[in-house]
Parts: C-alpha cells; sequence; structure tokens
C-alpha cells in the first residue's frame, strides 16, 4: 500500500518526491486549463490521491466481494468507456450510504450502499452514476475546485462521517472539501442520463437508478445520520426520480424487457457482506 511521502523523506526519496511535485502542479495547472487537462495526468493524480483515500478508509478485502465488485463495474465502465481507462472499483468498509468517484477510473462504494439496496440494479445503478461522472470528467472539474486541499483526506470526508471523529484534529481543509464534494445539479442530472444508457447496453433494468434514489430518500426520513454524507456530496430531490422514469420511458418497452433487474449472485454477495467482521468507527485507520 503506498504511503503519503513525509518531508523527513523527501531527500530519501527523490523520486517519489518528483512525482508528488508532478502531481501538485498538475493540480494547479487545472485552474488554468480545466477539463483541458491530459488523460495521462487525470489517470495519474487519479492513481495518487485513491492511494490517499486508501490509507485514511478500510477496504473491504475479501476476495469474493472484491472479484465481484470489479467484475460487475468493469461490465458497465466496458460498454461507455470511449478512453480505455483502467478501471478500479472498491468497497469502503463503512456502513454509510455513499459512493464516489476519482478522476481516472477509480469508483469508491460503500458497504453500507450495498446493505441497503435490494437488487443489483440498483447498485449497478449507482456505479454507472459514477462512472459517469469519470467519463463526463465531472471530477477533474470539482479537483480544479479544491486546489490545495489534501485530496485523499478531503475523499475520505466525503465517503464517510471520519471527520466527524478523530481526523478532524489533523488540520484538515474542510472549507476546501466542503466545495470539492459538491457536483453541480447538472452534473448529476448529466452522470444519471449517463447511468441509464451505461445499464440498457450493459443489459441491466435502468429502474434501478430511481429505485436506488427512493431507497435514499426514505433513509433520510428513518435515518438521516446513516445517509448524511451522501446528500453532502450528491444533491438529490424528488425531481432526480421523475427525471430517471422520463428518461427511461424514451426507450422501446421492448428494448427494456428482459433486462436484468436481479441476481442469485447479488444475493449471495450480500450475505457474504454481511458474514464479515463490522465496520470499524469512523476515523479508524486502516
Amino acid at each position: 500500500m503506498t504511503r503519503h511521502t513525509t518531508a523527513n523523506e523527501m531527500t530519501r526519496n527523490p523520486g517519489r518526491s518528483f512525482l508528488r511535485a508532478q502531481l501538485i502542479c498538475g493540480l494547479a495547472a487545472l485552474g488554468a486549463t480545466g477539463c483541458a487537462v491530459s488523460q495521462q495526468r487525470e489517470v495519474d493524480m487519479g492513481r495518487e490521491y485513491a492511494a490517499q483515500v486508501e490509507q485514511q478508509l478500510p477496504l473491504v478485502r475479501d476476495p469474493e466481494v472484491v472479484r465481484y465488485i470489479n467484475v460487475l463495474g468493469d461490465s458497465l465502465a466496458s460498454v461507455t468507456d470511449d478512453r480505455s481507462l483502467t478501471w478500479h472499483f472498491s468497497v469502503v468498509d463503512a456502513m454509510e450510504i455513499n459512493a464516489f468517484a476519482i478522476p481516472g477510473g477509480y469508483i469508491f462504494i460503500n458497504r453500507g450502499l450495498i446493505d441497503r439496496a435490494t437488487t443489483i440494479a440498483e447498485v449497478a445503478g449507482v456505479l454507472g452514476h459514477e462512472i459517469g461522472h469519470v467519463t463526463k470528467r465531472h471530477s477533474i472539474k470539482q479537483m480544479q475546485k479544491a486546489q490545495g486541499a489534501n485530496m485523499g483526506v478531503t475523499l475520505a470526508c466525503i465517503l464517510t462521517n471520519v471527520c466527524n471523529s478523530g481526523l478532524a484534529q489533523t488540520g484538515i481543509n474542510l472549507a476546501a472539501g466542503g466545495v470539492f464534494s459538491k457536483f453541480s445539479r447538472d452534473d448529476e442530472a448529466e452522470a444519471d442520463a449517463e447511468g441509464v444508457k451505461t445499464l440498457v447496453r450493459a443489459g441491466i433494468d435502468p429502474a434501478g437508478i430511481p429505485g436506488m434514489f427512493r431507497i435514499l430518500l426514505d433513509e433520510r426520513k428513518t435515518r438521516p445520520s446513516g445517509v448524511e454524507t451522501f446528500f453532502i456530496s450528491h444533491p438529490l430531490e424528488e425531481s432526480r426520480i421523475a427525471a430517471t422514469q422520463a428518461l427511461i420511458a424514451t426507450y422501446p418497452p421492448a428494448q427494456l424487457r428482459g433486462l436484468t433487474q436481479d441476481s442469485p449472485n447479488f444475493q449471495a454477495l450480500k450475505k457474504r457482506l454481511a458474514s464479515l467482521p463490522p465496520s470499524p468507527p469512523p476515523g479508524t485507520r486502516p
């Protein structure tokens, strides 16, 4: 697992320090170039920030869970990605409901979201939405807003309630994190539309997208703390249910008929996750 390079290590590991300097310069360049950043730079930065997230958050390492979420994610990305990215899908061992995309093809989905979902179509809808943020390069725009922030810790804040615990005392730039965390409503709507198209292309019922929205809205009424981080990073109103349903209604009924709604393998995944040790408390480092 990649570690942060400390100030004392900089002279001992000049290659690593040079890489971090290049990434910092790349982030600064985003302020001037926005989405003109090259794909290679996007991938390099995404790899670095994903490593930071893995330092700050516990991940589910169970091989069957990791394999399942990557097979599902790759099956979705393969029908929509026109840039031939190498995709990485990880399950965060946290019971808050959330998911997030990092530029370059890194998707994190919380264990709690899979736990609350009732069908594979609902989880696939979330993954398709997050893949849309990457393919439409929304995440690059978010990095542009968050120049200078500790990106790994910022994303850790977004994915869980970790910043409400011990890590909040480490000087995290939460103001920058707040700016970074919110995609615009236009970006969210575009990612929703991409998610619908992706699921149909992959042979999965896109009704899972508004279905997951209903679960989230119901959860906000009954257990708001469990979805607090999701609503910070993903503005969600009832109108998004109607909008995605309207998009789905534009497809011929014959094209939607027979698409996968659920699978025994997904239900087995949920049981396997439930059999694993409980998620660690927020703020517990991996």
